[in-house]
């Protein structure tokens, strides 16, 4: 929790009691400055949430629906009937799901209900992105080049998308965090880029228009965040920089934006004032721009790209620097009161950055991880903002962030090596996660440096960069937990059924796989050999002791992973034999479902021959698509699912016939 807030109790808040339509960290995070100004909090959960942190935090709670978010957390009218029954006065809505819907922000109204956020009009201009670049290419703020008309056949797109010229982007007019964007770098790729966009757009956001961008290739993600107040001062709380992106989500975030020049910083913050007093805005909110640094950052060379009419999840960064609560200022401003400070009072010390934990499968290109946590320590000495504890499940239905690390110092280095610190305390497990990605990335020298761009992590550093292998120590211990011994065995339990033979497992898939054979010996010892190497092992009252090595912090099994903290964070996976389709010619396999979601498109017939890599279906998780791909060259035997389907991890997609091999001549 955002332990830097807290402090004696205030009385005499003018809101009493506050509903909060969010779930996960941010929903915990108005909890903590809540409470601190004696405000009552209300929570409300789907089903798959009724035991989740923001419920337990809570003063009360209130059920709104099934786990799904269209029939939860984006029911309008199950929201303003609980915040009724619960009698409270305000209800904020974080960020993501209804933040920036400008329809609830007046049903609040309607029901007599303070919405903290901004006016539903100024929510409107900037909630669809062609009307929002219209409105600031009119105040003077500087726009990108592309489209962002009404026209939104196809032929219209291409023709619009001719005169843009490549590479361009494919955005929703609707919602962020990256959802439904699109690189197109040809024409030949415009259609399918373009169906794909939209396909998303409409399931995230219920709109599938789009408008075009020209791709700046060397860019930085620079914003700037605002507030205004009701009487119309608006100040701003300096930058932050976001260019760390994956699929344009951003996974770390600092302020200030390193490698900037006063020139620069100065016109950045009066373009992003504009921009709020063009709308006459208030509450919080965060004004974003793309940057060319194709020549470095110029003072000149930047363009609105959109405004976010809400708290980002990246706010921790400027409460870092500004020592301010935003959640307290936009409560204070939801109550009617003046902005806290002026301009001129409002000071930026030091660095912060900030570090989002997600889980995920990053080496299977971002997959998100579902489970139940079994362990989630939070490291020593800085911010973590969380909305999960160990034992809490990771369900399928939302975004999988799961908490953030924030620290900061004197110095952007200090910081950074600071938060690479935090992370390598971070025990996480039950799950993947991006922890290992992220320290590799926060103590690489190109961001050491400081000069990244938005490609810079696709370009440069995926796959995830690490180190040769784990430890074999790791590997031994990983393949004791899979075998199911890790409750410690001696030679006379059951293993003995085994006799002096070798039982072999594989930890790990593909290329990575790792075969260890384990075997009791006659002292009691359980040997585990490794290629050449053999390594004894003995139980404890604290686990497996394997010869040489010091002892593990943890180790961990879930179902078929385990994991190992051990000189890092180690996860293995099991399988105990390898097909070999090669020799197996004929041999039927399966394309199976890897997470639960829904079937958005099949993309072969039965008895279709496709090429290993071709995509055979598209399934939706966690309002991203994800393509299924033929394991090898072969044809399509039977496909066992509908478009619309859902599907349970490991649900079978189709059946899949591997090419018949030729065998050599002798």
């Amino acid at each position: 929790m955002p332990g830097r807030f807290a402090g004696p109790t205030l009385t005499g808040f003018p809101i009493g009691r506050i509903l909060i339509a969010n779930r996960g960290e941010i929903a915990c995070r108005i909890i903590a400055t809540a409470r601190r100004l004696g405000v009552e909090t209300v929570a409300v959960h789907s089903e798959a949430d009724r035991h989740a942190l923001h419920v337990r935090m809570a003063d009360q709670a209130v059920e709104i629906g099934p786990p799904p978010p269209v029939a939860s957390y984006l029911r309008i009218d199950r929201i303003i009937d609980a915040a009724i029954a619960s009698g409270a006065e305000a209800i904020h809505p974080g960020y993501g799901f209804l933040a920036e819907n400008a329809e609830f922000a007046e049903e609040a109204s309607r029901a007599g209900i303070t919405f903290i956020g901004p006016s539903p009009d100024s929510i409107r201009k900037m909630g669809l992105k062609d009307e929002a670049k219209r409105i600031m290419r009119e105040a003077g703020v500087p726009v990108l080049p592309g489209y962002s008309g009404p026209g939104q056949e196809e032929d219209d797109l291409a023709a619009a998308a001719a005169e843009t010229g490549y590479p361009l982007l494919v955005k929703p007019v609707a919602g962020g965090g990256g959802k439904g964007v699109r690189i197109v770098r040809c024409e030949e790729d415009f259609a399918p880029e373009l169906a794909l966009a939209r396909r998303e757009a409409r399931s995230a956001f219920g709109n599938d228009a789009v408008i075009l961008e020209r791709l700046i290739e060397n860019s930085r993600h620079v914003e700037v965040q605002i507030f205004g107040d009701l009487a119309g001062n608006i100040v701003h709380l300096f930058e932050r920089d976001c260019s760390l992106q994956r699929r344009h989500q951003k996974i770390v975030e600092e302020s200030p934006a390193p490698l900037c020049s006063p020139e620069f910083r100065d016109r950045l913050h009066r373009s992003a004032v504009t921009a709020g007093k063009a709308i006459g805005y208030h509450g919080a909110g965060t004004v974003e721009f793309i940057a060319d640094v194709s020549n470095g950052v110029q003072p000149d060379a930047f363009w609105f790209l959109e405004m976010n009419t809400r708290l980002q999840v990246e706010h921790p960064v400027t409460e870092l620097v500004t020592g301010l609560d935003l959640v307290e200022w936009q409560l204070r401003i939801a109550a009617g009161e003046s902005l806290p400070s002026r301009q001129e009072e409002i000071e930026c010390r030091g660095h912060a950055m900030e570090a989002r934990l997600y889980a995920e499968d990053v080496p299977a290109g971002f997959l998100p991880s579902t489970g139940r946590l079994t362990r989630l320590d939070a490291p020593s000495g800085c911010r973590m903002d969380s909305g999960v504890e160990a034992g809490d499940p990771v369900a399928p239905y939302y975004d999988p962030m799961l908490a953030k690390i924030i620290c900061a110092g004197a110095t952007r280095d200090e910081a950074r090596k600071s938060l690479l610190d935090a992370l390598g305390e971070t025990v996480l497990s039950g799950v993947s996660s991006n922890i290992p990605l992220l320290r590799a990335i926060l103590d690489s020298d190109g961001f050491a440096a400081g000069g990244i761009d938005t490609g810079w992590l696709g370009r440069e550093f995926l796959p995830a960069p690490g180190p040769a292998g784990p430890p074999d120590a790791a590997i031994v211990l990983a393949a004791i937990e899979l075998s199911g011994l890790g409750g410690g065995l001696s030679a006379g339990d059951g293993f003995r059924i085994w006799g002096r033979g070798c039982w072999e497992i594989i930890v790990g898939r593909g290329p990575e796989a790792v075969t260890a054979a384990l075997q009791i010996n006659d002292q009691d010892e359980l040997m585990v050999q490794i290629g050449d190497t053999r390594h004894s092992c003995r139980h404890s009252e604290r686990g497996w002791q394997v010869e040489g090595s010091k002892t593990p912090i943890f180790v961990c099994g879930a179902g078929d992973k385990a994991w190992v903290i051990l000189d890092g964070i180690w996860e293995f996976g099991h399988i105990e034999s390898v097909a070999n389709i090669d020799q197996e010619a004929g041999r039927q396999t399966t394309i199976p479902a890897p997470l639960p979601g829904i079937v958005r498109q099949i993309l072969v017939a039965e008895g279709q021959r496709t090429p290993k890599g071709a995509p055979v279906a598209t399934i939706e998780v966690m309002k991203m698509e994800h393509v299924l791909k033929a394991p090898c060259d072969g044809e399509i035997g039977q496909v066992l699912v509908a478009e619309g389907d859902q599907v349970s991890e490991g649900d079978l997609v189709a059946f899949y016939l591997p090419e018949l091999r030729a065998e050599p001549q002798a």
